[in-house]
């Protein structure tokens, strides 16, 4: 009888243990598939995004600086036509399509967010390209009044955001993984 408990018993306490374990590698897995689909379809695009962005701009500053560097928006002397006429072009067919592609990706993935709520500096690259979408239009229309959005663009804080989003779930994806550090 003892014999029969026993071998009941470890069955048992076998059937639990398989239970646990399979639960948690079905949670494990389920968390590598949402930190998979955050790198590929949020961060990883929005990092990408933010790098080219600001790698352009600076290309840009650095090719149309006034005299010591400074940008014809920020100097005493207001943008000479030709400078606007540059900028105009680089905004449409660079900075605008780059940073309407940043805020689709906030728009079409903020389930894939680390926070629980939306942070505002997501909220502020939305408004951002809203502002220079109404530009764009006027300068479509030949109104050339006004040459930037009426929301500043948070490019350091973003680029921050992006990257270290990035890099926490590259350290998550290698944990799950089972991967060390470095390797």
């Amino acid at each position: 009888m003892i014999a029969v408990v026993v071998t009941i018993g470890l069955a048992f306490v076998g059937y639990v243990v398989t239970y646990f374990n399979g639960l948690r590698l079905s949670q494990r897995q389920e968390r590598l598939a949402r930190v998979n689909r955050q790198l590929s379809d949020f961060y990883g695009p929005l990092f990408a995004l933010t790098e080219a962005n600001t790698r352009t701009f600076g290309a840009f500053r650095q090719r149309h600086a006034r005299p010591g560097g400074t940008s014809p928006f920020t100097h005493g002397t207001p943008p000479t036509p030709e400078e606007l006429s540059e900028w105009r072009l680089w905004v449409t067919t660079v900075f605008l399509p780059n940073i309407q592609a940043m805020r689709d990706l906030v728009i079409d993935h903020a389930d894939l967010l680390n926070e629980p709520e939306m942070p505002p500096l997501l909220l502020q690259l939305c408004a951002h390209v809203s502002g220079y979408e109404i530009t764009a239009a006027r300068w479509a229309q030949g109104n050339h009044d006004q040459h930037l959005s009426v929301v500043p663009f948070p490019s350091e804080e973003l680029a921050a955001y992006a990257k270290q989003g990035f890099s926490a779930l590259k350290k998550e994806q290698a944990r799950l993984l089972g991967r060390r550090q470095g390797s």
